[in-house]
């Protein structure tokens, strides 16, 4: 549908969401607003290093709220990333419009459990967004997320164009850019990806999903996409990743579409150190951690280590 034609027939509702200051609607690669506000991020996102747990562990359940619990309980439990009275923000990844059983986005159930933990431990406000690639809403109610954070406790915000602003980031690709103000504007970031194949950089896993706190025009970045993948992982830092290998798509990614494409992994992954979940993640995609182009230049920048067996790996029965 054109644009023209798309805004005549949803027009009012999307004004009505911003001015709700609720919820809104971002096309994907638009063109950045001139004279955009400038955001700040509030303080860093990680917890100290604890050498007496693992960085990663990994736990198999058929139920993937056990699996979450056994695998968080195993790197020290959610009182140990989340603190009282803090703002949380959880970035599952709500890219596309497509059901739960086609893996292109992150299981609603994990979402819902993670935030309703956050609360139990005194979290002040969990935040569920992400910048979609289709359509957000729609996105966010096929994918179930919306109804997940929602009934769970969550403020469950699409992006609104109000919503953004520069963030001086840095990064060799990315020293400037316009991020959703969600992202920046709290003190823990729980990054929640799932494991996909991807047909540009081979997968998506933790580092690629925080391409979901960008607007503007993010194919741009495409020319240089293993740089700009790292300069966002060593931006934001996250203080945990989740990450959902309960359906993973092993082809035709990151949108899939056909169950076919989805095999039943039925397992979650916490970590520390992101690019150690990245490696062990790839893994269900018949990858080699050190023959993916981002995961070996962030280990190189110190952003993490891809040998997570070193670093601090247990496997939860």
């Amino acid at each position: 549908m054109e644009r023209r034609e798309f805004l005549k027939k949803t027009g009012p509702p999307i004004a009505l969401a911003a001015v709700a200051g609720t919820t809104g609607f971002v096309f994907h690669n638009r063109e950045p607003v001139k004279h955009r506000n400038f955001l700040a991020k509030s303080a860093s996102f990680e917890v100290p290093s604890d050498p007496t747990l693992p960085v990663l562990t990994s736990a198999m359940n058929l139920d993937p709220v056990a699996a979450l619990n056994a695998a968080l309980d195993g790197i020290g439990g959610i009182r140990r990333f989340v603190h009282q009275g803090e703002r949380v923000v959880v970035k599952p990844n709500v890219g596309w419009d497509r059901t739960p059983a086609q893996g292109a986005n992150t299981n609603p159930a994990l979402v819902s459990e993670m935030v309703r933990l956050c609360l139990a431990a005194g979290a002040a406000q969990v935040t569920v967004a992400d910048v979609s690639c289709n359509d957000a809403r729609r996105s966010f109610l096929r994918s179930g997320i919306r109804e997940a954070g929602e009934s769970a406790g969550a403020r469950v915000m699409l992006p609104a164009e109000e919503d953004f602003g520069e963030v001086e980031m840095g990064g060799v690709v990315l020293p400037r850019w316009e991020v959703l103000r969600h992202f920046v504007e709290t003190d823990r970031f729980i990054n929640m990806p799932v494991i996909k194949h991807h047909n540009l950089t081979l997968c998506t896993v933790g580092m690629k999903n925080l391409y979901g706190i960008l607007g503007g025009r993010r194919n741009r970045l495409h020319q240089e996409i293993d740089q700009s993948i790292v300069d966002l992982a060593a931006f934001v830092r996250p203080t945990l990743t989740v990450v959902d290998g309960t359906r993973v798509l092993f082809r035709s990614g990151p949108q899939g579409g056909s169950l076919d494409d989805v095999t039943i992994e039925n397992t979650v992954l916490c970590s520390t150190d992101q690019v150690a979940a990245d490696a062990r993640a790839v893994e269900f995609l018949g990858l080699s951690p050190d023959r993916v182009g981002h995961i070996v230049l962030a280990d190189r920048s110190g952003v993490g280590t891809l040998d997570y067996q070193a670093a601090g790996y247990m496997e939860i029965a």
